[in-house]
């Protein structure tokens, strides 16, 4: 894990590219929709149109991280963000909020928008569960891209001390809901330190906006104790370990990894057990940007994607 607990609390770090290419201009914000799903609703955004780009996000943020990254692929294809269920707009439904459940509404998603051909991209736990719908969907997915998100199971003894104790105390009954649901405050660390520059006070009220209560920050709650650490949550370390299989399996789709310096969830050892471990997997540098990199470096994503696609033929 080396340093991965610490994400919330320190940047990526160096990265370095030549002069990029220009980009197609940024139209308005990407429309909000909704749709039924099992007992509740999904929210999405949605722009452009053709075969589908999926843009999946994590926690504590929603489907507005990606709004300055999808107008810039709507060329490309149909731009679709979601909401996962218990964030951003979507329904709020009695629920654990467990990695299964979350996937569990996506999937409904998937085939209430009857999506097919589909391109991934997702990062933290969005990462996550674009793996693990494509490894169960292959015949549905042209390829995923990811980044700030979890390849493999992880350990206590990787992650640095302040990494540790944070996540400790999430996940210890009572601490972990007096800091998340009574405080509110991991919305507001993981805000201020996943963020390089900055968000202005119209970005921040809208990430705070979907949480205005304890039980609505359930599902952010949940989020760190579903972490992979030392075995725990079993169910889910088994998810990862399968995506990882499946992204190493020479029928695999395309698959690309976005880095942003040698910190967060891309350090040095992980990233050598991704060219060890999964040599298909491209990794492509990109500038140093914070955790929820879609808010520091919307260009530098759309222009990988872009190039990404193009040398995929798509």
């Amino acid at each position: 894990m080396n340093k991965l607990l610490g994400t919330l609390l320190t940047g990526a770090l160096v990265a370095c590219h030549s002069t990029p290419p220009a980009l197609p201009s940024r139209p308005s914000m990407p429309s909000i929709h909704q749709v039924p799903v099992l007992d509740s609703f999904i929210s999405y955004r949605e722009e452009g149109t053709g075969s589908p780009i999926v843009f999946l996000h994590g926690n504590p943020t929603s489907s507005y991280v990606w709004r300055n990254v999808m107008p810039q692929l709507a060329d490309r294809g149909r731009a679709l963000a979601p909401d996962l269920i218990g964030m951003g707009h979507s329904g709020k439904p009695d629920s654990a909020y467990r990695f299964a459940d979350h996937a569990r509404y996506l999937d409904a998603w998937f085939d209430a928008l009857q999506l097919r051909d589909v391109v991934l991209v997702g990062y933290d736990w969005g990462g996550v569960l674009a793996l693990d719908w494509a490894a169960r969907h292959p015949d549905r997915v042209r390829g995923v891209v990811v980044f700030e998100t979890f390849l493999r199971p992880t350990f206590w003894r990787d992650s640095t001390p302040e990494g540790e104790k944070l996540f400790r105390a999430l996940r210890t009954p009572g601490v972990g809901e007096k800091m998340v649901l009574e405080q509110n405050e991991f919305l507001a660390r993981s805000l201020t330190h996943g963020v390089k520059t900055g968000l202005s006070e119209s970005a921040r009220e809208a990430y705070y906006a979907p949480f205005p209560d304890a039980a609505s920050r359930r599902p952010m709650l949940q989020w760190p104790r579903e972490i992979p650490i030392d075995g725990h949550p079993a169910d889910v370390v088994a998810i990862v370990e399968r995506n990882s299989a499946w992204l190493a399996q020479p029928s695999s789709k395309p698959a690309l990894l976005l880095t942003f310096g040698d910190g967060g969830l891309s350090s040095p050892k992980t990233l050598e057990w991704v060219r060890t471990t999964l040599p298909r997997l491209d990794i492509v540098p990109l500038p140093p940007a914070g955790h929820h990199a879609p808010e520091d470096a919307p260009d530098d994503i759309a222009r990988a994607l872009r190039s990404w696609l193009d040398r995929q033929g798509w």
